[in-house]
């Protein structure tokens, strides 16, 4: 695998400040320790400018080539931000803070950027200016959003945006893209049925909203299987229903309903969103009852700019020599998705090896990845800045 040899120089490096971040995960955008190590790393490698607080508390970094014939600017994504959970890896550099670890590998993700920053400012050796994107908030708080609202792409000027996230299950170094839709919408919404509660043993004197919520689950199903052509993807999960009522013998007033749909193309995000309602809505009359449905749209499709792709592809075929074209999209949601309705470019997963996936309490980033990761992050500015 011909990474770049700095990369093999600086991995002992690279490696100790993702444990340094694995050790301290911090959750959505309160990411200032990290943050602050971030932009103090930036500084110390000589980047040009450092801008801290970027959609509250991202980091942005400018590293300038040594030349700048035609005014390109690329910007490279990193996300910093773990989960709530508890974790079981049993390292030595697990996390110090209970109840929060690093499950995804954003702390992987943010030292192979380090990594890419560092080898940048001390070869230069490109045309143009790269930014570094250090985004908080990815798990479910759209920093990349916050960040695209905040000036990202006008303050910087940026022309075209690349991001990677680490997969479980690929061999360590390897790469898998695909052009087009990578990643799927993340809508959620919450249903609410209301009804008439009363005593179990009476139910013809109450309108009953347990049996009318189970109607509703069970129909939401037919709004993918008998609505979406059966060609396009989409999902939705009911994952909470809750009551205001734990008795035994209690019919509910009212039971909450909450979930998720997710879609591939627009005209689909559509369908659910109306399908959802109306069958909500309708089945709940039809018992008698009301349904009130909150239908919140959430991150968008993560879209691969085609063109984007083949250069993404062809500086990670440098590194590995070969990369999967012919991965399937995956409903996962990713916040990545605000800058590329931005600005054209590329998302790619690199392998993580054999180990537990993402979001799991045993799940770990593999350092192995360290140098590849890093070698594609340099890789595609030199390649798309090609030097003068």
């Amino acid at each position: 695998m011909p990474v770049k040899n700095r990369f093999a120089e600086l991995l002992p490096e690279i490696t100790a400040w993702r444990r340094d971040f694995h050790e301290h995960p911090e959750l959505l955008y309160d990411v200032h320790r990290t943050a602050g190590r971030v932009a103090d790393l930036l500084r110390e490698f000589g980047c040009d400018e450092v801008t801290e607080g970027v959609g509250r508390t991202g980091v942005v970094g400018v590293i300038k080539g040594r030349t700048d014939s035609k005014g390109r600017v690329v910007g490279l994504r990193a996300d910093m931000d773990a989960l709530p959970i508890i974790e079981q890896t049993g390292v030595e550099y697990a996390s110090k803070t209970p109840g929060k670890m690093h499950a995804c590998g954003h702390d992987g993700h943010t030292a192979m950027l380090l990594g890419a920053a560092k080898y940048l400012a001390e070869t230069r050796n490109f045309d143009g200016t790269a930014i570094v994107i250090f985004q908080p908030a990815e798990e479910g708080g759209a920093g990349g959003e916050a960040m695209v609202l905040d000036g990202l792409v006008d303050r910087w000027k940026i022309d075209e945006f690349y991001g990677m996230h680490n997969m479980p299950g690929m061999p360590v170094g390897q790469f898998s893209i695909r052009p087009g839709a990578m990643m799927a919408a993340a809508d959620q919404f919450d249903i609410t049925v209301t009804g008439k509660g009363g005593h179990a043993a009476k139910p013809h004197e109450c309108i009953d909203t347990t049996l009318t919520a189970a109607q509703i689950v069970v129909a939401l199903q037919s709004v993918v299987a008998r609505n979406i052509d059966p060609l396009k993807n989409a999902v939705i999960s009911v994952c909470v229903v809750s009551t205001d009522s734990t008795a035994h013998n209690v019919i509910p007033q009212v039971v909450q309903l909450k979930g998720t749909a997710r879609s591939l193309a627009p005209e689909v995000r559509d369908q659910l969103e109306e399908g959802i309602k109306r069958v909500a809505t309708n089945i709940a009359a039809a018992m008698g009852a009301r349904a009130d449905v909150d239908y919140q749209r959430g991150y968008p499709v993560t879209m691969n700019d085609p063109q984007a792709t083949e250069w993404a592809a062809d500086v990670a075929r440098d590194i590995s020599g070969g990369v999967n074209m012919d991965m399937q999209p995956m409903m996962g949601g990713e916040d990545f998705s605000y800058m590329l309705n931005e600005r054209p470019g590329a998302y790619i997963w690199v392998g993580n090896g054999d180990t537990a996936m993402v979001h799991h309490p045993a799940y770990n980033f593999n350092d192995d990845a360290i140098p590849a990761g890093s070698s594609w992050y340099a890789g595609m500015v030199e390649a798309r800045l090609p030097a003068a």
